[in-house]
């Protein structure tokens, strides 16, 4: 301030309105003011911001990694924001290890510590291990692993999407139908295996227990699971895998175990990420609204920092896109 002051030839106390947008300054100062602003390159301090109003108008949004899902989430968030007199500050804080998924367990209690204070005024947390937090700012979870609790949630309909899937594998004539479930440790991989047991159960089709396996919602691991299922003598005839980088990961199997999908092999994902409908053959899936839940997060973030009373946990629905990897069966 110092320096845009001497360059400016006025008070740093007249900067300092000038940049806070106080009154008292005259439009002519402030014009020159803001042009020395711009040439100096300046940049107010969030650490400094703080210190002084207790506030930065920084929002954070908080991921393990960034993957198509938390991209989408992220691509919503950073929609919503704008006009509210807020900015985001995207931070992935997984570290990495620590469950052997990549991901270690309690990261959004280590992030928080580090960004509270003194950087955001609050948080949207994503897919979190964990949802009691104590750092005295407002936390929206979207998709916690141990679904709704205490915390502002958003999430989808995961078990509704589930019976959507399997129920269009089922219409089409398939009945041995096996799934690739994600984490144990996820609300929503839970809620997306018995969404299938239910549809399975209510067509009267019975489950084969070898036709299940945990994919992980991840790549490398549901290669593994879906090679497992593949080789069988009785192999399945179709796979609802829990999310689409597992459906993915389940075509590449297939294509490389010589089978054609969807001719050989219907599969059906979950998220309707962007990868899905870029593989060949594009992918049928379950469609969350990825960039909604991100937008509805952040705003209900903005309305609890504003006091505004609201419902705090938002379900979304899920819907079924249909298109080119799955097939009535013969």
């Amino acid at each position: 301030m110092s320096d845009v002051a001497r360059a400016a030839g006025v008070s740093v106390a007249t900067v300092s309105k000038v940049v806070n947008g106080r009154y008292g300054v005259a439009q002519a100062t402030v014009e020159r003011v803001q042009q020395v602003i711009h040439e100096l390159g300046y940049e107010a301090s969030l650490g400094a911001q703080s210190l002084r109003s207790h506030r930065t108008n920084v929002l954070g949004i908080l991921v393990a990694e960034f993957e198509p899902f938390s991209t989408e989430l992220l691509k919503g968030a950073s929609r919503e924001v704008a006009g509210t007199g807020y900015q985001l500050l995207a931070y992935s804080g997984g570290d990495g290890g620590g469950d052997g998924e990549g991901v270690a367990v309690g990261w959004e209690r280590r992030s928080l510590a580090r960004l509270s204070g003194t950087l955001i005024d609050g948080a949207v947390i994503v897919t979190p291990t964990v949802v009691e937090t104590k750092h005295g700012f407002h936390v929206v979870a979207v998709d916690p692993h141990t679904g709704p609790s205490g915390l502002p949630t958003v999430d989808s309909d995961n078990f509704a999407g589930a019976v959507l899937a399997t129920n269009h594998l089922l219409e089409l004539g398939h009945r041995r139908i096996g799934h690739l479930s994600g984490r144990a440790d996820l609300e929503s991989a839970r809620l997306r295996e018995a969404g299938f047991r239910k549809a399975m159960a209510d067509a009267g089709v019975p489950v084969d227990e070898r036709l299940v396996g945990v994919g992980g919602f991840k790549t490398e691991s549901a290669a593994g699971t879906a090679a497992e299922l593949l080789a069988l003598p009785d192999r399945p005839t179709a796979i609802f895998a829990g999310n689409d980088l597992s459906a993915i990961s389940t075509m590449d199997v297939a294509r490389s175990m010589g089978l054609t999908v969807p001719d050989d092999l219907s599969v059906i994902g979950f998220d309707n990420v962007p990868e899905s409908a870029l593989v060949n053959p594009p992918l049928t899936t379950i469609s969350q609204p990825l960039q909604r839940m991100g937008a509805e997060a952040l705003r209900l973030l903005i309305d609890l920092i504003a006091g505004v009373e609201r419902d705090t946990h938002i379900q979304l629905p899920t819907e079924l896109v249909i298109r080119a990897s799955c097939r009535p069966w013969r």
